[in-house]
């Protein structure tokens, strides 16, 4: 009876606490839904002729719009990129983020902060998965899709041990597979900018304290190497 006491107690204790962490987890601010909400009502749907291409990442593209700025404006490529995301936190807001606007293309290179472990633990398959399902939304939407290989990345200064060296090599032969065995463009930026040993090239393409964020010379050899793809895909289109 003492032992059924205390085990009713001790749920009594457990139950109210378990109910207020859910009641203050919420899915909106979890993905971020706020970051481009009103930038993406200003937008609004694209025009019929409008060949409107829309990049989803992480930091790696946020910051990609403030290095290159004109890129992007003179491109019609909208950046959503949202600091420090894993893939799978860009599957819950690729419908807001990505298919609302109806771009004719969506670039996607996400992987790194999954490796990093930003959200927990997660497979390589699983974040595989997190970006074929992506491409698969768009595809079903009838938009274009361009996968980017993972950038090389020596470690995570703020996630070290992480074991970039080995996992981001893997995940992008996962990925290359897909997207050549679904006939989509694949964009390798890990094998132009890595250093010969799986980092990426400091200083040419990152600086010593980073290590994961190219630096304006790395995002101009990115900007050379994704725009042939991109204007060939909406050539076609």
């Amino acid at each position: 009876m003492c032992l059924m006491k205390n085990l009713i107690l001790s749920l009594t204790l457990i139950i109210p606490l378990t109910m207020s962490a859910q009641n203050d987890f919420s899915i909106h601010d979890y993905a971020d839904f706020l970051r481009y909400e009103e930038a993406n009502k200003a937008l609004g749907p694209s025009s019929a002729d409008e060949k409107r291409v829309v990049f989803m990442g992480n930091s790696i593209t946020e910051a990609w719009v403030s290095y290159s700025p004109e890129f992007f404006s003179d491109n019609n490529y909208i950046g959503r990129g949202i600091s420090g995301q894993v893939t799978h936190q860009m599957l819950l807001r690729f419908r807001a983020d990505v298919i609302a606007l109806q771009p004719k293309l969506v670039v996607i290179l996400a992987g790194t902060n999954d490796i990093a472990q930003n959200s927990g633990s997660v497979s390589l398959e699983e974040v595989a998965d997190n970006i074929k399902s992506m491409a698969e939304m768009a595809l079903r939407n009838n938009m274009k899709v361009i996968i980017c290989s993972v950038l090389p990345a020596k470690d995570y200064p703020w996630k070290p041990g992480m074991d970039p060296l080995n996992k981001i090599p893997k995940l992008n032969a996962m990925i290359k597979e897909y997207a050549m065995a679904n006939d989509l463009p694949y964009v390798d930026f890990f094998e132009v900018m890595q250093d010969g040993n799986g980092g990426m090239k400091v200083p040419e393409h990152t600086a010593e304290n980073d290590l994961v964020h190219p630096n304006k010379a790395g995002y101009d050899v990115m900007e050379a190497l994704i725009q042939g793809p991109i204007q060939a895909v909406l050539k076609s289109n």
